[in-house]
């Protein structure tokens, strides 16, 4: 398609001046670039937002092993202690809240892994298909 509004018909690239078509490369990879930086801009904040649920799981993980532990720890170590040795109580309570607090790092670690390297890759894939499709192009 020409840009040219004189109603001409359009020309073949042959047909154009260098200069013409030096300046419309320079505006197409102007723009490929001005894309692929967009591309990569949203991919990594994709990327930040599942890392984010994971960093979160991971921070609740803690605050419930903390304050959770503290609340109920008392209370069955207290009940235990009627049936066993204070401190035979209170070990028992202590290895099962650490337990539960394994689990939910565990599931934390997974999520924040499922984001992923913080790396655009599709943006990265999308530019390379570009660079070769510009060299081919440059080889005809």
């Amino acid at each position: 398609m020409s840009d040219d509004a004189g109603g001409l018909p359009p020309q073949h690239p042959q047909d154009r001046p260098l200069g013409q078509l030096v300046s419309e490369a320079t505006e197409q990879i102007t723009r490929l670039v001005r894309d692929e930086m967009q591309l990569a801009v949203i991919e990594l904040q994709q990327k930040g937002k599942r890392l984010g649920v994971g960093a979160g799981l991971l921070g609740g993980a803690g605050v419930l092993a903390f304050y959770g532990g503290a609340a109920l720890v008392t209370a069955v170590i207290a009940g235990l202690a009627t049936q066993l040795v204070l401190w035979l109580a209170a070990l028992i309570v202590g290895v099962v809240v650490l337990g539960m607090a394994g689990v939910l790092a565990f599931v934390g670690k997974q999520q924040a892994q499922r984001a992923g390297p913080l790396v655009p890759e599709k943006a990265a894939i999308s530019v390379k298909t570009d660079i070769k499709t510009i060299k081919e192009g440059m080889h005809r």
